[in-house]
């Protein structure tokens, strides 16, 4: 009788952990918080439970086909950097053949789950998310312009517009306010990341903002895009007939989220020693969206 070991199984675990790397399923979990909270303001309410997890699963498989093909296509910069030399395609865990044959049969599968379980509206709007995330990003964007993460980014907004879509079946100025939201807060979200790792960009020959310019001109980009988010976000208020709770929450996460960045630029200017560091911003950037959009879901079930 065949039987088998703990290393054989234990090899399984690894090439499967290895698959779901190539995902970055950290990044996926981002992605689908802004979902659900859009699908719950589209429907006014309680959307479809059914619908909702075949929009999750149809988004999670389309966000990790786009995130295997970079994987793939980035694999040389990717063995330069510290951050990234450990990912599948570096290693040699998975041979860029396989990568590539996985991330086409991701986006396929997304593709016709979303065509045939959701609507026709969604599966377009996820082509042209992996489409944009895939060439326009990383095959055009982010080895030639420091620009890149502020117009590669618009991937990223698009799970707003397909949670959208799977709901009404069509796209509504609300759901416009909350792609601007989302299209605005990548770069102060992505920027003080490549703050930390600008050597690891320079070594690659990755033109991100923080390798060509200074501290100071990264730091006022940046509370120019987080102006714009806060307007977005305030913006939502009269297209989706918010009420005043969600007005003060995104009033409230607004301001604390520009004190951040101002505070960083006086300190990129040499007004101040104090302000807060890149990774500080970073990960209040999570807080900030995370928090929002649970404050767009809960205000839809509030009774005034």
């Amino acid at each position: 009788m065949h039987r088998t070991d703990g290393s054989n199984r234990a090899g399984w675990r690894d090439r499967v952990g290895a698959y779901v790397a190539l995902t970055k399923p950290r990044i996926i979990e981002l992605l689908l918080v802004t979902t659900v909270p859009t699908m719950i303001l589209a429907e006014n309410g309680l959307p479809d439970l059914w619908l909702v997890v075949k929009t999750l699963i149809g988004g999670a498989l389309a966000a990790g086909s786009a995130n295997a093909f970079n994987c793939y296509l980035d694999r040389d910069i990717d063995s330069v950097m510290n951050r990234t030399k450990r990912r599948p395609l570096v290693t040699g865990e998975i041979r860029p053949r396989d990568a590539l044959i996985f991330a086409t049969a991701l986006g396929a599968v997304s593709l016709v789950w979303f065509a045939w379980l959701v609507n026709p509206a969604a599966a377009w709007l996820t082509f042209g998310a992996i489409a944009i995330y895939v060439v326009g990003y990383t095959m055009i964007l982010k080895r030639r312009t420091p620009q890149n993460i502020v117009w590669g980014g618009i991937a990223g907004c698009m799970p707003v517009f397909i949670g959208w879509a799977a709901v009404t079946g069509s796209l509504d100025w609300a759901a416009v306010a909350l792609f601007g939201v989302i299209f605005f807060w990548t770069p102060p979200h992505y920027w003080p990341l490549s703050v930390k790792f600008k050597k690891d960009y320079a070594a690659a020959g990755v033109p991100m903002l923080p390798v060509v310019a200074s501290d100071r001109r990264v730091a006022a980009e940046m509370l120019g895009h987080t102006i714009a988010m806060v307007a977005c976000s305030l913006a939502l208020v009269p297209l989706a007939d918010m009420s005043w709770a969600y007005t003060a929450a995104a009033a409230g996460l607004g301001g604390w989220f520009l004190w951040l960045t101002v505070s960083m630029l006086r300190k990129a200017q040499g007004r101040t020693t104090k302000g807060p560091g890149a990774m500080k911003v970073f990960h209040a950037s999570i807080t900030y969206l995370t928090l929002l959009f649970v404050a767009v879901a809960v205000d839809v079930f509030l009774p005034f």
